[in-house]
């Protein structure tokens, strides 16, 4: 894994005109950019949404602050390009996009979670209202911490917080004999 100081480093060469050098860039985050597609509702249009949000990072790089990390505001720009394709491509089954959640392939720390638990869990956050399912699916899916979080969401942190907060209850409350993270 690159370290910040080494991200900062490609994205000077790519402003300074070494385009070729993106291409790190998206190797370094391509994977979590994915998760994060098909998390936050992609589906099968994941690929396509990834894709095009690696598109519009790279002609708004001129608006990326460089003391901010690159990776929230890329998955900021992946939930707005996922919001984009759902509101273009109106309901699908959710019946599909719980198949597509089947087939991710996670750590191996979630492998080790049986499948059927696995199941449970994901389906009680599918379940969840949309403001709530955002927000675990950063924090726990997508392993961001709270500022990120809050910036690929564009919440206030407070906002993050507290959300994050009921959800959890809300999880909590649907599946009880389980743990669920305080």
């Amino acid at each position: 894994m690159i370290s910040a100081g080494d991200e900062a480093a490609v994205l000077a060469r790519v402003r300074g005109g070494e385009t070729a050098a993106y291409g790190e860039l998206v190797m370094l985050h391509a994977p979590v950019a994915k998760r994060a597609a098909v998390f936050l509702g992609a589906g099968a249009d994941a690929d396509d949404v990834v894709q095009e949000s690696f598109v519009k990072a790279y002609r708004a790089l001129d608006t990326f602050r460089e003391d901010a990390a690159f990776r929230p505001w890329l998955l900021r720009i992946v939930a707005n390009e996922t919001r984009n394709v759902l509101r273009s491509r109106g309901r699908r089954a959710r019946r599909e996009e719980s198949a597509v959640l089947h087939d991710v392939v996670l750590d191996p720390a979630d492998q080790a979670l049986s499948n059927e638990r696995r199941a449970e869990l994901l389906a009680a956050v599918q379940a969840l209202p949309d403001q709530y399912r955002l927000v675990v699916t950063c924090r726990y899916l997508l392993e961001l911490d709270e500022q990120e979080t809050a910036t690929v969401l564009g919440w206030p942190r407070g906002t993050v917080k507290s959300r994050l907060h009921r959800a959890l209850g809300r999880l909590r409350a649907q599946l009880p004999d389980k743990e669920v993270q305080r």
